[in-house]
């Protein structure tokens, strides 16, 4: 298990964390060199070798990321070219071969996504769509809603 992100006891968002070894019943500090800025509430995907993790927000929303390597204790920026506009509240999802970020709690972006083609390398696919061709607009589109951080109310 991967930990990361999020807000401090004195409202302060975090770029630091930890992952969990079950076996020797042990945490390990996740490295911040490279890391992503620090914020709150993005989502993450597990590839099967890396976490990739991105949006949030940090004083304003977020659309950029990166992808941790536990084996290495590294991280990797992701490229921002043909990103999803930033968002909060969303939803993320790994397919196998790829990050599907969608909906969030901007009213403008609440029907928009986009995909992240990481075994290809850094470049991100926009979700092409016109129209209405997604779910109906909505906020935190899953299933346990995330508190607003105090500093984007």
């Amino acid at each position: 298990m991967i930990v990361w992100a999020g807000i401090d006891d004195f409202g302060d968002t975090l770029n630091t964390g930890g992952s969990y070894d079950p076996t020797s019943d042990s945490w390990a500090a996740t490295n911040t060199t490279n890391a992503p800025d620090p914020r709150t509430n993005p989502t993450s995907v597990w590839t099967g070798t890396e976490m990739i993790v991105w949006g949030g927000a940090s004083g304003q929303l977020l659309n950029n990321g990166g992808k941790y390597n536990p084996g290495t204790n590294s991280w990797t920026a992701s490229s921002t070219t043909g990103a999803p506009s930033s968002r909060y509240g969303h939803t993320a999802i790994w397919t196998g071969s790829e990050m599907i970020v969608w909906g969030g709690d901007d009213p403008l972006n609440s029907n928009t996504g986009g995909r992240y083609c990481a075994q290809s390398g850094p470049t991100p696919t926009p979700t092409p769509c016109t129209g209405r061709c997604g779910p109906t607009p909505r906020p935190r589109p899953t299933p346990h809603p995330r508190p607003m951080p105090a500093q984007l109310r």
